[in-house]
């Protein structure tokens, strides 16, 4: 299946994206359509999910979990090492049918398959490492006499429910995480990228993940409901937009949720700060995939002593992006995922203006395609800074103390990750340890994300930490083992 998808993906005619179901490949139904965004054409053609395909879903996973439950840790960590292998192989193919989708540049989605290669074989290794703890049960009077133990067993079912701005990534880390801990997954594809994650399923299948271990359904929010109200999941994983968060944790009620929802990510530049490179960082990070990111740079807080000169050096490193046909290698800024999207930042762009912002760049858009915009100094009110704007925006603003910035920064609802330019070790604790986020980075940009390595927010950013390592924890529970009088040190 996964060859059949990228060679239809060359041709002029759209692409078939079917759903996995119970084991087979299946087109059953009317088709969706998918436009994409640059070259204004169907490109995907996907086949929603009926009541009865959610219930068989939900069955089949139930009654396949202890296939998959029962493989061997080394097993599940050889079919990963081999999807880890597969994504270096088919990167430039699946990077196109991004490109094609959702209007990515080809370069942002060739880094993109980069990152689903090292997720799977982080998932891998930490497959590997699953176990458990020799409790210390005898420092306790009751304790005295007797052997505890834990090991982590999987959860059962998991729900994976992805986004279209990482749809490829995203995905390998919940299904490659899901797998490592020994689950049957399903996932429900984001609307926009149905394609893309007919492909990365595809390639797990065919580096011998078993047909009872993943299921793939189309569709949008009814579908998603649907399966998060199912009694077989047991762990939902979801990332997506904070309302829509709420909504799935509605529709879950008692299950365990790992919720990565959204932001508007600041990052402070200090009167210290190397004031080209920070420029350069800001330009890169707070338009790549035309800022349709959660942790893309939307606001930054630059040291009035500092704030003409960085924006002057902004404006001219953001200049020099290129803008155009996401299929071009040397395209740096895309189309966002549809026009209305491109529309909303645009009108949100003229809002600012009329309360007093400079627009120093940009602001109009063609199509789907924004053209990089900057917006200095808007009012602390503006929706440019206290919504996300999830588009190729960047507002800046200057401020005079690091307290009153810091409490700038978290007046907002959100809390993912934030970033930091300064040379002050003092600062960066300060940062640190007052900033409310998941996540700081350190003379970079918000937008920085190490895949093996804890992430996610506070507030209306979500819950849970997703990497393979914390993931796993999420994705498998805890069983405790008890022996009675086997201890060396006998009886009280």
């Amino acid at each position: 299946m996964l060859q059949e998808i990228l060679e239809s993906s060359t041709s002029d005619d759209a692409v078939e994206a079917a759903a996995f179901v119970g084991g087979k490949w299946t087109r059953d139904g009317p088709p969706a359509y998918r436009i994409g965004p640059y070259l204004g054409k169907v490109v995907t053609n996907s086949y929603p999910a009926s009541e009865s395909q959610v219930a068989d879903a939900l069955a089949y996973a139930a009654e396949n979990a202890p296939v998959v439950g029962h493989l061997a840790p080394a097993t599940r960590a050889t079919v990963l090492e081999r999807a880890a292998q597969s994504a270096i192989e088919h990167r430039d193919a699946i990077a196109r049918l991004i490109a094609l989708e959702l209007g990515k540049p080809l370069k942002d989605a060739r880094g993109e398959l980069d990152r689903v290669a090292d997720t799977f074989a982080v998932c891998a290794n930490e497959t590997r490492h699953i176990g458990g703890d020799m409790l210390p049960v005898s420092g306790w009077a009751r304790g005295i006499g007797n052997t505890a133990m834990t090991f982590r067993a999987p959860a059962g079912v998991a729900l994976a429910i992805t986004p279209f701005n990482a749809p490829a990534n995203l995905l390998a880390h919940k299904l490659g995480a899901s797998f490592a801990a020994g689950n049957t997954t399903i996932v429900k594809a984001p609307p926009q990228a149905p394609a893309t994650t007919a492909a990365i399923v595809a390639l797990l299948l065919d580096a011998g993940m078993p047909a009872e271990a993943v299921q793939l359904l189309h569709g949008g929010g009814d579908v998603g409901a649907a399966l998060c109200a199912g009694e077989a999941v047991a762990v939902i994983s979801f990332t997506g937009s904070a309302e829509t968060g709420a909504a799935v944790a509605r529709a879950a009620g008692a299950k365990r949720l790992v919720l990565e929802l959204g932001g508007n990510a600041a990052t402070l530049v200090c009167a210290d700060a190397d004031i080209a490179h920070a420029a350069r960082t800001c330009a890169r990070t707070g338009y790549s995939n035309s800022g349709q990111s959660c942790i893309s740079v939307q606001r930054v807080y630059v040291h009035r002593s500092r704030f003409e000169g960085f924006l002057a050096a902004f404006r001219d490193e953001v200049a020099q992006l290129k803008v155009g046909d996401p299929l071009d290698p040397a395209t740096d800024v895309g189309s966002m995922v549809d026009e209305q999207a491109a529309a909303r930042v645009e009108r949100w762009t003229a809002d600012a203006r009329l309360g007093g912002a400079r627009i120093v760049l940009g602001g109009t858009r063609d199509g789907a395609t924004l053209l990089p915009t900057i917006v200095a100094d808007p009012p602390a009110d503006a929706d440019v800074v206290v919504k996300e704007v999830f588009g190729a925006l960047v507002a800046v603003l200057p401020f005079d103390d690091l307290d009153d910035v810091i409490r700038a920064c978290n007046a907002s609802r959100f809390g993912l990750q934030a970033g930091i330019f300064t040379q002050d070790i003092r600062t960066i604790f300060t940062a640190w340890r007052e900033l409310q986020v998941g996540g700081l980075v350190v003379n970079g940009s918000s937008n920085y994300r190490l895949d093996h390595v804890p992430f996610g927010g506070v507030k209306d950013s979500g819950f849970g930490r997703e990497s393979p390592a914390h993931m796993i924890d999420d994705y498998t529970v805890v069983k405790t083992l008890i022996l009675r009088g086997t201890s060396i040190w006998g009886e009280q």
